[in-house]
Protein backbone atom coordinates (compact mmCIF):
# COMPACT_ATOMS: atom_id res chain seq x y z
CA UNK A 1 0.00 0.00 0.00
CA UNK A 2 1.28 3.46 -0.86
CA UNK A 3 2.24 5.70 2.04
CA UNK A 4 -0.41 8.35 2.79
CA UNK A 5 0.27 11.76 1.32
CA UNK A 6 0.74 14.53 3.90
CA UNK A 7 -2.07 17.06 3.66
CA UNK A 8 -0.64 19.67 6.02
CA UNK A 9 2.70 21.49 5.83
CA UNK A 10 5.44 20.37 8.22
CA UNK A 11 5.69 22.17 11.53
CA UNK A 12 8.21 24.98 11.33
CA UNK A 13 10.84 25.37 14.02
CA UNK A 14 10.31 28.59 15.94
CA UNK A 15 13.43 30.73 15.91
CA UNK A 16 14.14 34.12 17.49
CA UNK A 17 13.74 37.01 15.10
CA UNK A 18 17.01 38.48 13.77
CA UNK A 19 18.24 41.64 15.44
CA UNK A 20 18.83 44.86 13.54
CA UNK A 21 20.71 47.08 15.98
CA UNK A 22 23.98 48.86 15.37
CA UNK A 23 27.18 47.22 16.48
CA UNK A 24 29.26 48.56 19.37
CA UNK A 25 32.68 47.52 20.66
CA UNK A 26 33.65 47.37 24.32
CA UNK A 27 37.37 46.85 24.72
CA UNK A 28 40.06 46.40 27.29
CA UNK A 29 43.42 46.42 25.49
CA UNK A 30 43.40 43.48 23.07
CA UNK A 31 40.19 41.98 24.47
CA UNK A 32 37.13 43.24 22.61
CA UNK A 33 33.50 42.34 23.27
CA UNK A 34 31.23 43.23 20.37
CA UNK A 35 27.57 43.91 21.08
CA UNK A 36 24.69 44.55 18.74
CA UNK A 37 24.30 43.73 15.07
CA UNK A 38 25.07 40.08 14.40
CA UNK A 39 27.10 39.63 17.60
CA UNK A 40 25.80 37.14 20.19
CA UNK A 41 23.57 38.48 22.95
CA UNK A 42 26.02 39.17 25.79
CA UNK A 43 25.68 38.37 29.48
CA UNK A 44 26.36 41.17 31.92
CA UNK A 45 26.42 41.27 35.72
CA UNK A 46 27.32 43.66 38.53
CA UNK A 47 29.33 43.36 41.72
CA UNK A 48 27.84 44.05 45.14
CA UNK A 49 31.13 44.57 46.95
CA UNK A 50 32.33 47.93 48.24
CA UNK A 51 34.43 49.19 45.34
CA UNK A 52 36.80 50.80 47.83
CA UNK A 53 37.87 47.24 48.67
CA UNK A 54 39.87 46.57 45.52
CA UNK A 55 40.80 42.99 46.40
CA UNK A 56 37.27 41.86 47.29
CA UNK A 57 35.88 43.56 44.19
CA UNK A 58 38.50 42.01 41.90
CA UNK A 59 37.80 38.57 43.37
CA UNK A 60 34.08 38.91 42.78
CA UNK A 61 34.63 40.20 39.23
CA UNK A 62 36.75 37.11 38.58
CA UNK A 63 34.03 34.82 39.98
CA UNK A 64 31.41 36.47 37.76
CA UNK A 65 33.64 36.25 34.70
CA UNK A 66 34.41 32.57 35.30
CA UNK A 67 30.67 31.93 35.66
CA UNK A 68 30.16 33.38 32.17
CA UNK A 69 29.68 37.13 32.58
CA UNK A 70 31.19 38.83 29.55
CA UNK A 71 30.86 42.35 30.98
CA UNK A 72 30.96 43.30 34.67
CA UNK A 73 29.68 46.57 36.10
CA UNK A 74 31.06 48.06 39.30
CA UNK A 75 29.75 50.92 41.43
CA UNK A 76 31.80 54.13 41.23
CA UNK A 77 30.12 56.43 43.71
CA UNK A 78 32.85 58.19 45.71
CA UNK A 79 36.32 59.60 45.15
CA UNK A 80 37.68 56.70 47.21
CA UNK A 81 35.93 54.17 44.96
CA UNK A 82 37.15 55.93 41.82
CA UNK A 83 40.71 55.88 43.14
CA UNK A 84 40.55 52.08 43.51
CA UNK A 85 39.32 51.31 39.98
CA UNK A 86 42.83 51.25 38.42
CA UNK A 87 43.97 48.84 41.14
CA UNK A 88 40.98 46.59 40.54
CA UNK A 89 41.88 46.51 36.86
CA UNK A 90 45.49 45.79 37.76
CA UNK A 91 44.52 42.89 40.03
CA UNK A 92 42.32 41.42 37.31
CA UNK A 93 45.12 41.66 34.76
CA UNK A 94 47.46 39.85 37.16
CA UNK A 95 44.88 37.07 37.50
CA UNK A 96 44.50 36.82 33.74
CA UNK A 97 40.89 38.06 33.81
CA UNK A 98 40.40 40.33 30.81
CA UNK A 99 36.67 40.96 31.24
CA UNK A 100 35.76 44.60 30.48
CA UNK A 101 34.76 46.72 33.49
CA UNK A 102 31.82 49.12 33.33
CA UNK A 103 31.65 52.08 35.69
CA UNK A 104 28.22 52.73 37.18
CA UNK A 105 27.85 56.47 37.81
CA UNK A 106 25.06 58.41 39.49
CA UNK A 107 24.87 62.06 40.63
CA UNK A 108 28.62 62.79 40.69
CA UNK A 109 29.94 60.89 37.66
CA UNK A 110 30.90 64.10 35.87
CA UNK A 111 33.20 65.03 38.74
CA UNK A 112 34.66 61.57 39.32
CA UNK A 113 35.52 61.04 35.65
CA UNK A 114 37.12 64.48 35.45
CA UNK A 115 39.07 64.35 38.71
CA UNK A 116 40.18 60.72 38.41
CA UNK A 117 41.56 60.23 34.90
CA UNK A 118 43.15 56.88 35.83
CA UNK A 119 39.68 55.61 36.71
CA UNK A 120 38.23 56.96 33.47
CA UNK A 121 40.97 55.24 31.49
CA UNK A 122 40.83 51.89 33.32
CA UNK A 123 37.11 51.43 32.70
CA UNK A 124 35.91 49.99 29.40
CA UNK A 125 32.52 51.69 29.39
CA UNK A 126 30.51 54.24 31.39
CA UNK A 127 26.91 53.89 32.49
CA UNK A 128 25.18 57.29 32.58
CA UNK A 129 21.75 57.73 34.17
CA UNK A 130 20.19 60.86 32.59
CA UNK A 131 17.68 61.03 35.42
CA UNK A 132 20.28 62.00 38.00
CA UNK A 133 23.10 63.78 36.19
CA UNK A 134 21.81 67.11 37.52
CA UNK A 135 18.84 69.45 37.48
CA UNK A 136 18.08 72.54 35.46
CA UNK A 137 21.04 74.19 33.79
CA UNK A 138 23.45 71.81 35.52
CA UNK A 139 21.98 68.77 33.80
CA UNK A 140 23.29 69.52 30.31
CA UNK A 141 26.66 70.70 31.63
CA UNK A 142 27.25 67.66 33.82
CA UNK A 143 25.97 65.24 31.19
CA UNK A 144 28.33 66.91 28.74
CA UNK A 145 31.29 66.44 31.07
CA UNK A 146 30.67 62.70 31.16
CA UNK A 147 30.39 62.51 27.39
CA UNK A 148 33.60 64.54 27.06
CA UNK A 149 35.38 62.01 29.26
CA UNK A 150 34.09 59.21 27.06
CA UNK A 151 35.35 61.04 23.98
CA UNK A 152 38.73 61.75 25.55
CA UNK A 153 39.35 58.13 26.53
CA UNK A 154 37.49 56.60 23.56
CA UNK A 155 34.95 54.76 25.71
CA UNK A 156 31.40 53.71 24.80
CA UNK A 157 28.55 54.70 27.09
CA UNK A 158 25.27 53.18 28.13
CA UNK A 159 22.49 55.68 28.54
CA UNK A 160 20.66 53.82 31.29
CA UNK A 161 17.22 55.22 32.11
CA UNK A 162 15.41 53.77 35.13
CA UNK A 163 11.82 54.40 36.12
CA UNK A 164 12.89 54.70 39.75
CA UNK A 165 15.10 57.68 38.93
CA UNK A 166 13.36 59.16 35.91
CA UNK A 167 14.00 62.75 34.83
CA UNK A 168 11.22 64.49 36.76
CA UNK A 169 11.35 67.68 34.68
CA UNK A 170 10.79 65.69 31.49
CA UNK A 171 8.02 63.71 33.16
CA UNK A 172 6.30 66.89 34.32
CA UNK A 173 6.49 68.41 30.82
CA UNK A 174 4.98 65.31 29.26
CA UNK A 175 2.22 65.19 31.86
CA UNK A 176 1.36 68.82 31.11
CA UNK A 177 1.31 68.13 27.39
CA UNK A 178 -0.81 65.04 27.96
CA UNK A 179 -3.40 67.02 29.92
CA UNK A 180 -4.00 69.13 26.81
CA UNK A 181 -4.66 66.15 24.53
CA UNK A 182 -8.23 65.71 23.30
CA UNK A 183 -7.96 62.13 24.56
CA UNK A 184 -5.25 62.02 27.26
CA UNK A 185 -3.10 58.94 27.63
CA UNK A 186 -3.10 56.89 30.81
CA UNK A 187 -0.42 57.92 33.29
CA UNK A 188 1.47 54.70 32.63
CA UNK A 189 1.71 55.46 28.92
CA UNK A 190 3.12 58.90 29.72
CA UNK A 191 5.76 57.26 31.90
CA UNK A 192 6.68 54.89 29.06
CA UNK A 193 7.09 57.87 26.76
CA UNK A 194 9.24 59.68 29.31
CA UNK A 195 11.57 56.68 29.59
CA UNK A 196 11.94 56.40 25.83
CA UNK A 197 12.37 60.11 25.20
CA UNK A 198 14.95 60.38 27.98
CA UNK A 199 17.01 57.54 26.51
CA UNK A 200 16.84 58.53 22.86
CA UNK A 201 17.15 62.26 23.56
CA UNK A 202 20.25 61.73 25.69
CA UNK A 203 21.78 59.50 23.01
CA UNK A 204 21.16 62.17 20.39
CA UNK A 205 22.85 64.79 22.60
CA UNK A 206 25.89 62.54 23.02
CA UNK A 207 26.10 62.00 19.26
CA UNK A 208 25.74 65.75 18.65
CA UNK A 209 28.74 66.27 20.96
CA UNK A 210 30.87 64.00 18.79
CA UNK A 211 30.27 60.46 19.97
CA UNK A 212 29.90 57.89 17.24
CA UNK A 213 26.41 56.41 17.31
CA UNK A 214 28.07 52.98 17.43
CA UNK A 215 29.47 53.89 20.86
CA UNK A 216 26.06 54.39 22.46
CA UNK A 217 23.98 51.65 24.09
CA UNK A 218 20.52 52.27 25.56
CA UNK A 219 18.43 50.78 28.33
CA UNK A 220 15.04 51.65 29.85
CA UNK A 221 14.69 49.53 32.97
CA UNK A 222 11.48 48.94 34.88
CA UNK A 223 10.48 46.28 37.40
CA UNK A 224 7.24 45.01 35.83
CA UNK A 225 7.21 42.29 33.18
CA UNK A 226 4.48 43.81 31.00
CA UNK A 227 5.98 47.29 31.43
CA UNK A 228 9.39 46.09 30.24
CA UNK A 229 7.92 44.38 27.20
CA UNK A 230 5.89 47.46 26.23
CA UNK A 231 8.75 49.91 26.68
CA UNK A 232 11.36 47.88 24.80
CA UNK A 233 9.08 47.09 21.89
CA UNK A 234 8.55 50.80 21.36
CA UNK A 235 12.19 51.66 22.03
CA UNK A 236 13.33 49.11 19.45
CA UNK A 237 10.83 50.49 16.94
CA UNK A 238 12.12 54.05 17.33
CA UNK A 239 15.90 53.55 17.31
CA UNK A 240 18.62 51.15 16.23
CA UNK A 241 21.07 51.59 19.11
CA UNK A 242 22.15 48.35 20.81
CA UNK A 243 19.79 47.66 23.72
CA UNK A 244 20.61 46.36 27.19
CA UNK A 245 17.76 44.33 28.73
CA UNK A 246 16.92 43.72 32.34
CA UNK A 247 14.22 44.05 34.93
CA UNK A 248 15.44 46.40 37.61
CA UNK A 249 14.84 45.12 41.13
CA UNK A 250 13.63 41.79 39.74
CA UNK A 251 13.41 40.32 43.22
CA UNK A 252 14.68 37.27 45.09
CA UNK A 253 14.80 33.59 44.27
CA UNK A 254 12.19 32.09 41.99
CA UNK A 255 10.26 35.38 41.71
CA UNK A 256 13.24 37.25 40.26
CA UNK A 257 14.31 34.35 38.06
CA UNK A 258 10.85 33.74 36.61
CA UNK A 259 10.04 37.42 36.06
CA UNK A 260 13.37 38.06 34.32
CA UNK A 261 13.08 34.92 32.20
CA UNK A 262 9.52 35.73 31.15
CA UNK A 263 10.14 39.35 30.19
CA UNK A 264 13.48 38.91 28.49
CA UNK A 265 12.52 35.64 26.84
CA UNK A 266 9.62 37.31 25.03
CA UNK A 267 11.74 40.27 23.91
CA UNK A 268 14.70 38.15 22.84
CA UNK A 269 12.40 35.90 20.83
CA UNK A 270 11.27 39.03 18.98
CA UNK A 271 14.87 40.00 18.23
CA UNK A 272 15.03 42.76 20.84
CA UNK A 273 18.08 42.95 23.09
CA UNK A 274 21.86 42.85 22.70
CA UNK A 275 23.07 42.49 26.31
CA UNK A 276 21.13 41.15 29.29
CA UNK A 277 21.38 41.20 33.05
CA UNK A 278 19.31 39.35 35.63
CA UNK A 279 19.14 41.79 38.56
CA UNK A 280 18.57 39.10 41.14
CA UNK A 281 18.59 39.84 44.87
CA UNK A 282 20.81 37.08 46.26
CA UNK A 283 19.41 34.75 48.90
CA UNK A 284 21.38 34.99 52.18
CA UNK A 285 24.66 33.20 51.62
CA UNK A 286 23.99 32.70 47.90
CA UNK A 287 26.73 33.44 45.40
CA UNK A 288 26.42 36.52 43.22
CA UNK A 289 27.11 34.25 40.25
CA UNK A 290 23.54 32.93 40.39
CA UNK A 291 22.35 35.86 38.26
CA UNK A 292 24.93 34.97 35.61
CA UNK A 293 23.81 31.34 35.51
CA UNK A 294 20.17 32.37 35.05
CA UNK A 295 21.04 34.83 32.28
CA UNK A 296 23.06 32.15 30.51
CA UNK A 297 20.20 29.66 30.88
CA UNK A 298 17.75 32.15 29.34
CA UNK A 299 19.93 32.49 26.25
CA UNK A 300 20.69 28.78 26.04
CA UNK A 301 17.04 27.81 26.47
CA UNK A 302 16.10 30.07 23.53
CA UNK A 303 18.86 28.58 21.40
CA UNK A 304 20.65 31.94 21.13
CA UNK A 305 23.86 30.86 22.90
CA UNK A 306 25.45 27.65 24.17
CA UNK A 307 27.48 28.02 27.37
CA UNK A 308 27.56 24.64 29.11
CA UNK A 309 26.62 21.04 28.32
CA UNK A 310 22.94 20.37 28.97
CA UNK A 311 21.77 17.68 31.37
CA UNK A 312 18.29 16.27 30.76
CA UNK A 313 16.75 14.68 33.83
CA UNK A 314 13.20 13.53 34.54
CA UNK A 315 11.24 15.22 37.35
CA UNK A 316 10.52 11.95 39.12
CA UNK A 317 7.21 10.30 40.02
CA UNK A 318 5.87 7.33 41.92
CA UNK A 319 7.98 5.05 39.73
CA UNK A 320 11.19 6.70 40.96
CA UNK A 321 11.07 6.58 44.74
CA UNK A 322 14.87 6.28 44.84
CA UNK A 323 16.82 9.54 44.77
CA UNK A 324 19.75 7.98 42.89
CA UNK A 325 18.94 9.62 39.57
CA UNK A 326 18.45 13.02 41.26
CA UNK A 327 21.82 12.80 42.97
CA UNK A 328 23.58 11.61 39.82
CA UNK A 329 21.98 14.33 37.68
CA UNK A 330 23.11 16.99 40.16
CA UNK A 331 26.63 15.56 40.38
CA UNK A 332 26.99 15.52 36.60
CA UNK A 333 25.52 18.99 36.14
CA UNK A 334 27.67 20.50 38.89
CA UNK A 335 30.79 18.83 37.54
CA UNK A 336 30.21 19.97 33.96
CA UNK A 337 29.66 23.56 35.08
CA UNK A 338 32.68 23.55 37.37
CA UNK A 339 34.96 22.25 34.61
CA UNK A 340 33.83 24.64 31.86
CA UNK A 341 36.43 27.38 32.58
CA UNK A 342 39.13 24.77 31.78
CA UNK A 343 37.24 22.75 29.19
CA UNK A 344 36.43 25.76 26.98
CA UNK A 345 40.03 25.77 25.78
CA UNK A 346 40.88 22.08 26.27
CA UNK A 347 37.78 20.64 24.61
CA UNK A 348 36.45 23.03 21.94
CA UNK A 349 32.76 22.44 21.34
CA UNK A 350 32.13 20.61 24.62
CA UNK A 351 29.51 23.21 25.58
CA UNK A 352 27.21 21.54 23.02
CA UNK A 353 27.31 18.17 24.79
CA UNK A 354 23.93 16.67 25.76
CA UNK A 355 23.72 14.28 28.72
CA UNK A 356 20.61 12.46 29.94
CA UNK A 357 20.13 11.05 33.45
CA UNK A 358 16.74 9.37 33.60
CA UNK A 359 14.90 7.61 36.40
CA UNK A 360 12.89 4.73 34.91
CA UNK A 361 12.03 2.71 31.82
CA UNK A 362 9.10 4.89 30.64
CA UNK A 363 11.09 7.73 29.04
CA UNK A 364 14.60 6.76 30.11
CA UNK A 365 15.80 4.81 27.05
CA UNK A 366 14.15 7.22 24.59
CA UNK A 367 15.59 10.37 26.17
CA UNK A 368 19.00 8.71 26.52
CA UNK A 369 19.02 7.90 22.81
CA UNK A 370 18.35 11.58 22.00
CA UNK A 371 21.36 12.64 24.10
CA UNK A 372 25.03 12.24 23.21
CA UNK A 373 25.43 10.03 26.27
CA UNK A 374 22.65 8.99 28.62
CA UNK A 375 21.72 6.53 31.32
CA UNK A 376 18.35 5.06 32.22
CA UNK A 377 18.36 4.14 35.88
CA UNK A 378 15.99 1.47 37.26
CA UNK A 379 12.71 2.70 38.69
CA UNK A 380 10.84 1.19 41.61
CA UNK A 381 10.38 -2.54 41.05
CA UNK A 382 12.53 -2.62 37.89
CA UNK A 383 15.52 -4.89 37.45
CA UNK A 384 18.65 -3.36 39.04
CA UNK A 385 20.27 -2.55 35.71
CA UNK A 386 21.04 0.76 34.02
CA UNK A 387 21.53 0.77 30.25
CA UNK A 388 23.88 3.44 28.90
CA UNK A 389 23.34 4.92 25.44
CA UNK A 390 26.14 6.60 23.51
CA UNK A 391 25.48 8.49 20.27
CA UNK A 392 22.00 7.03 20.08
CA UNK A 393 22.98 3.39 20.53
CA UNK A 394 22.92 1.15 23.57
CA UNK A 395 26.59 0.72 24.53
CA UNK A 396 26.52 -1.22 27.81
CA UNK A 397 24.56 -1.89 30.98
CA UNK A 398 25.78 -0.90 34.43
CA UNK A 399 24.91 -2.90 37.54
CA UNK A 400 25.81 -2.90 41.20
CA UNK A 401 26.54 -0.29 43.84
CA UNK A 402 28.88 1.91 41.78
CA UNK A 403 26.66 2.85 38.85
CA UNK A 404 27.01 6.59 39.53
CA UNK A 405 30.81 6.55 39.66
CA UNK A 406 31.04 4.36 36.56
CA UNK A 407 28.70 6.58 34.54
CA UNK A 408 30.64 9.65 35.67
CA UNK A 409 33.83 8.05 34.29
CA UNK A 410 32.06 7.17 31.03
CA UNK A 411 31.09 10.82 30.56
CA UNK A 412 34.68 11.92 31.14
CA UNK A 413 36.00 9.39 28.60
CA UNK A 414 33.35 10.38 26.06
CA UNK A 415 34.33 14.05 26.34
CA UNK A 416 38.03 13.21 25.92
CA UNK A 417 37.34 10.99 22.91
CA UNK A 418 34.98 13.37 21.15
CA UNK A 419 36.37 16.78 22.00
CA UNK A 420 40.03 16.06 22.82
CA UNK A 421 42.94 17.68 20.98
CA UNK A 422 43.50 14.68 18.71
CA UNK A 423 40.04 15.26 17.24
Amino acid sequence: MDAPVATTPPIQLARPAPRHSRQARIAWREHVVTVGGDAPVRVQSMTNTDTQDAIATAIQVKELALAGSELVRITVNTPEAAAQVPYIREQLDRMGVDVPLIGDFHYNGHRLLTEHPDCAQALSKYRINPGNVGKGAKRDTQFGQMVEAALKWDKPVRIGVNWGSLDQELMADLMDANSRRPEPWEARQVMYEALIQSAIGSAERAVAMGMASEQVILSCKVSGVQDLIAVYRELARRCDYPLHLGLTEAGMGTKGAVASSTAMGILLQEGIGDTIRVSLTPQPGESRTQEVLIASEILQSLGLRVFVPSVTACPGCGRTTSTVFQELAKQIDDHLRAQMPVWRSRYPGVEGLKVAVMGCIVNGPGESKHADIGISLPGTGEAPAAPVFIDGEKALTLRGEHIAAEFHALVERYIERRFGAEN
